[in-house]
């Protein structure tokens, strides 16, 4: 009641109205209080009323009431005239009475629940009288809470909340605190699960990037995340994730086994222990996994809740709506749903009953409790799936990053000197270093490791994928039999057995793209249900009983790269053990090889194989297959290698093979691979050669070293896998030359910043680059072509990648390259997709686009989707005309352009006024308008 002016005088309280306890009410506006309503005579009642002040909505607007509004003359005749008019003053001061009492009761009862610790949140007369007030109640609390907050008291508000919610909010914490505390590194071996919060090591997430597909291999992404510069990104944790009142749906992506479910598993932990996000009051986690055994049932959402969290039956269908409630929808990636986001029915009422999918879909789009927050996780490869408007912010998961990675080991191995050794030799070889960015792979290699250089384990220390999956099976066998006393060659002949069925099903299920699989898949493997519990290292069989009937058994390996080390294995030994070549069956999808007759052909013919899988999904499938021929690894696996044929074959036969394919230069990320291919071949000789070119060159690099494609792919590979950080490329350090360009373009795309001026390059160049741009794990935000040769139909190609979603290049210097207005069309047309992210724009000394260039260039000026700051036309021939195109630009979309440098044109007075007066205008955010020289 700051000011009362504009208001009739307070009724006068009698002594009983007033309460003699401490109020907790704040009066210093009417702002904050709803209109009353205009009440007529007859609505009144004699009796006290519960006035529920929701919203105003549904009530008529109230009566002006300003003393000015008539004379005190006329104020009487119109009461005299009109009886309702006479009593409404007094109708309202009673009203006011009565909605402050109203408040103040339930601002005294949230008062005392936050005094005391162990007040209850209801009594038993309080729940009497619980049906007629909980419409008072709310409002008083949703305005409490509100206030609150406003006030900076987030702690007090939640813990208002809390004590405020039904019964059932605590024992759904409760049940959730029991069910993940615990973490079971692969293995569903309750004797070998860990408390989650000893062993916890917090990820890497970062805010930004698309809910777009990306299709290219797993690993190929993890490769691209290791060399990203942390800088690039804003990280974010995962507690954090909607801490913007904004955000309701968050999409998390992140690569099999980086620590997703991890992730969303620590997230509920917190919060049943009271540790974060407390203003939820109900987490509800639905795994796509769990969801695809109901796909045939039809239901209501309030059903579907009850049968998979019994706690919570005691909740009512408004308790959906009133209170802060979040779904967390785990994989999917493994939904197996058809999620029907166009054709599906809609649905709005959670009492209504539908299939799940329906269900599903209409929660992500809002239409059924569009208060509620949502958390979907999914591997890239599926995240499409989900409109992009139905997504308020994307997030990925990176996995670890190089001091995190070291912190796992010294969280998980005991012996701190060994934790020691185990870092070191790790970071020894750099593919097996970068495969630690991924959570699961550190355990894959802790289990080997902590044998072997522990001391219970003898042998070479693996330095390969190969030997590290080898070893890692290995030591899965020899657990299964340590741990049931089996030793005789009954079991051997049963472990082959086994561990050839789990190859074929790995096999069968990487062709269809599946990393979960359920009973029916196993059995048409030949695979005994039973049975594969023993080898739960190998293949993790999760459980879901806890939550009712409908859920049965769902399978998966411990990560993609395990099922692609068996399916390997499998191929591998179908072919030494029985001559078939089960690459040659009638596949129409991945794997449709010919029938050779060696083993030396059978893996060439891999080798051309996986180069003509257009987004690698046979990349680590070949580098295992490869890393098997060896001898060195078929004695580690001498137990299930029974062949009839002598399996022995020229290695160098197949080395010169891949050489050759280098030579042949494909696309850059697949030359890598064929990099790593060679390491598992144990070949590092054009590794060798180039690294001796490196050392020679010093500071001035490999400039004037003449070497052959091949030899410029190794470069790649080597800067590739260096421990530096791929801060900028300067072509010029290495040749300076287009052909030197085309064979180290992955080291651009890894690179922050690429300086590429005055290489002679062509729009062969544009081509490749505008490639490089919209690549998922290019890294590539500033960009220095000038003094090329590139002219407009170069630029034209650049510019397709620039729209391009997954392009981030924020600076392009296109100084000097013989640039015509015909290229300020393809440049305009980039700055006005609505996934432009360019900054700053540099086309200076272009002294072909003049005015006609400028007109073109300025339509993408005004585009509301053009984030251009920075622009530099130095030396373009630009007159007043041109000046003016500026201006009209400016005056359409006065909200980005900060610095325009118009120097050494022809703008004339005119023109330069123009401009200056946009600067001098506070509308305008042009900060530095440059004019000097003026050219005569």
């Amino acid at each position: 009641m700051k000011s009362d002016a504009s208001m009739d005088p307070p009724p006068t309280l009698r002594k009983e109205d007033c309460s003699p306890e401490p109020s907790c009410v704040s009066m210093k506006s009417d702002a904050s209080m709803d209109p009353p309503p205009t009440l007529r005579k007859e609505d009144c009642s004699p009796e006290p009323s519960c006035v529920s002040m929701k919203s105003d909505a549904s009530m008529d607007p109230p009566p002006t009431l300003r003393k000015d509004d008539c004379s005190p003359e006329q104020r009487v005749q119109q009461e005299a005239s009109d009886p309702d008019r006479r009593n409404m003053k007094f109708i309202l001061k009673e009203l006011v009475q009565k909605v402050i009492s109203l408040i103040k009761k339930q601002l005294k009862r949230f008062e005392k629940i936050l005094k005391s610790l162990d007040y209850p949140a209801c009594s038993g007369r309080e729940e009497e009288d619980e049906e007629d007030q909980s419409a008072v109640r709310e409002g008083a609390l949703k305005i409490t809470l509100h206030a609150l907050k406003n006030m900076n008291q987030t702690d007090l508000a939640n813990t208002l909340q809390t004590k405020l919610a039904p019964l059932c909010h605590q024992k759904l914490k409760s049940t959730l605190k029991e069910k993940f505390p615990k973490i079971s590194e692969g293995i569903s071996d309750p004797g070998t699960s860990t408390l989650l919060n000893e062993i916890y090591t917090e990820l890497y997430i970062t805010e930004g990037g698309s809910g777009e597909i990306n299709n290219e291999h797993e690993v190929r992404q993890i490769e691209a995340a290791s060399r990203r510069p942390a800088t690039q990104e804003t990280p974010i944790k995962c507690n954090d994730l909607f801490k913007d009142p904004s955000i309701r749906t968050v999409l998390t992506k992140g690569v099999a086994g980086i620590g997703k479910t991890v992730s969303v598993q620590k997230f509920i932990l917190d919060w049943a222990e009271g540790k974060a996000n407390q203003d939820v009051l109900f987490i509800f986690p639905l795994p796509f996994r769990e969801l695809n055994l109901m796909k045939t049932e039809t239901l209501s959402l309030v059903d579907l809740l009850n049968q998979f969290f019994k706690d919570t039956k005691e909740l009512k269908p408004r308790d959906y709506y009133q209170y802060k409630v979040m779904f967390i929808f785990d994989g999917l990636d493994e939904c197996r749903l058809p999620l029907d986001f166009q054709n599906n029915e809609r649905v709005s009422d959670v009492t209504q009953s539908a299939s799940v999918d329906v269900l599903l879909t209409n929660l992500i789009q809002g239409n059924l409790l569009p208060s509620a927050l949502l958390w979907i996780t999914t591997r890239p490869a599926a995240a499409n799936q989900i409109p992009p408007d139905c997504i308020d912010q994307v997030t990925e998961v990176r996995g670890f990053s190089d001091p995190q990675k070291e912190e796992y080991f010294r969280k998980r191995i005991s012996v701190q000197s060994l934790a020691e050794r185990i870092i070191t030799h790790m970071k020894s070889s750099r593919s097996l270093y970068i495969m630690c960015h991924i959570p699961v792979f550190c355990w894959i290699s802790a289990t080997v490791l902590e044998r072997m250089l522990g001391g219970a384990e003898g042998g070479e220390i693996p330095k390969t994928l190969t030997q590290m999956f080898t070893h890692f099976l290995i030591f899965q066998i020899k657990h299964r039999s340590q741990k049931y006393h089996r030793e005789s060659d009954v079991d051997l002949d049963q472990t082959r057995k086994i561990i050839l069925a789990l190859g074929k099903l790995a096999f069968q299920q990487l062709e269809k793209g599946n990393l979960i699989f359920y009973e029916e898949d196993l059995r048409e493997c030949g695979i005994d249900v039973e049975e594969v519990t023993v080898h739960s290292g190998v293949c993790t069989q999760i459980f879901r009983q806890e939550f009712g009937l409908h859920l049965g058994k769902v399978f998966s390996f411990v990560h993609l790269s395990v099922q692609e080390f068996l399916a390997a294995l499998y191929a591998f030994l179908s072919f030494i053990s029985n001559n078939r070549n089960v690459l040659q069956q009638k596949h129409s999808g991945l794997f449709g090889f010919f029938k050779k007759e060696t083993v030396s052909d059978f893996l060439k013919s891999a080798v051309n194989k996986a180069l003509l899988s257009e987004n690698g999904h046979l990349d680590l499938f070949l580098r295992f297959l490869l890393g098997l021929s060896l001898e060195s690894n078929q004695t580690l696996l001498q137990g299930l290698m029974i062949q009839t044929e002598n399996i022995s074959h020229s290695k160098e036969e197949v080395v010169k093979h891949i050489k050759q394919k280098i030579m042949e230069n494909p696309a850059p990320e697949k030359t890598i691979n064929l990099f790593h291919c060679l390491n598992e071949l144990n070949d590092h000789s054009l590794v060798q050669e180039v690294q001796t070119y490196l050392n020679k060159g010093g500071s001035m690099g490999l400039r004037g070293a003449e070497l052959s494609p091949d030899q410029w792919s190794a470069v790649a590979f080597v800067i590739l896998n260096s421990e530096e950080e791929l801060d900028e490329f300067d072509l010029r350090k290495y040749g300076g030359t287009e052909e030197c360009l085309l064979r180290l373009m992955p080291v651009v795309k890894a690179s922050r910043r690429a300086e590429l001026t005055g290489c002679n390059l062509s729009e062969k160049s544009c081509a490749a680059l505008a490639s490089a741009l919209i690549s998922n794990s290019s890294t590539l935000r500033e960009l220095n072509l000038s003094i090329n040769n590139l002219q407009d139909s170069g630029v034209k190609l650049l510019s397709a990648g620039l729209k391009n979603p997954h392009c981030k290049l924020e600076k392009l210097q296109l100084v000097g390259c013989k640039l015509s207005k015909e290229s300020c069309a393809t440049l305009a047309s980039a700055l006005s997709s609505n996934s432009s992210t360019l900054r700053e724009l540099n086309l200076g000394y272009n002294n072909e686009l003049q005015d006609s260039g400028v007109k073109l260039l300025s339509a993408g000026l005004e585009n509301p989707h053009c984030k251009l700051e920075t622009l530099w036309l130095n030396n373009c021939s630009i007159t007043e005309e041109g000046c003016a195109a500026f201006a009209s630009a400016l005056k359409s979309n006065p909200s980005h352009l900060r610095e325009l440098d118009l120097s050494y044109n022809n703008p004339g007075e005119s023109g330069k006024k123009l401009l200056s007066d946009l600067q001098k205008d506070p509308h305008f955010k042009l900060e530095k308008l440059d004019f000097w020289p003026q050219t005569t």
